[in-house]
């Protein structure tokens, strides 16, 4: 597979306050943990290869353990995951799957259950931006690093 182009390098003023928008995510005070399952459920769904590796290695590198990072595309059937994050979860699939209709009240309601108004529009909003990032990157083909142990295993 091979890049169709450097998007950041095309559109840098655009992408830069993608770029900004995701340090402001960063900083609201959503848990580091929960974007990390976040953001990689919503590229699992979207088949992002790039953000799948990005988000795996992120959220290895800060802690998460390798079993949740694995199972993240299980969540539902693991008891690894806590009520909130599974609500999280269920709101980026509901999110990402934004096209098949309104979001139920049932769900809503259990937001609200697990996190303030404030904190559900700040995932609202990493929800958002991770499609965005998935919509940008399948498009132009972003090709994920290839570590040589990774590399030499495939061979």
């Amino acid at each position: 597979m091979q890049e169709r182009l450097n998007y950041v390098k095309t559109e840098p003023k655009l992408l830069g306050a993608i770029f900004n928008l995701k340090k402001a995510v960063n900083e609201s005070g959503l848990d580091h943990g929960l974007i990390h399952l976040v953001n990689l459920r919503a590229s699992q769904i979207n088949g992002c290869s790039y953000c799948v590796d990005m988000h795996t290695r992120e959220a290895r590198r800060d802690g998460e353990s390798e079993q949740r990072v694995h199972l993240v595309s299980a969540w539902r059937e693991s008891p690894l995951y806590t009520g909130r994050e599974r609500a999280a979860l269920a709101w980026t699939e509901r999110l990402t799957h934004i096209s098949d209709g309104p979001v139920e009240d049932a769900l809503y309601n259990e937001m609200l259950e697990h996190f303030s108004e404030q904190e559900l529009v700040q995932l609202t909003v990493l929800v958002g931006l991770i499609n965005v990032w998935n919509r940008i990157a399948i498009p132009f083909r972003s090709v994920h690093p290839v570590i040589a142990d990774d590399a030499s295993a495939a061979a």
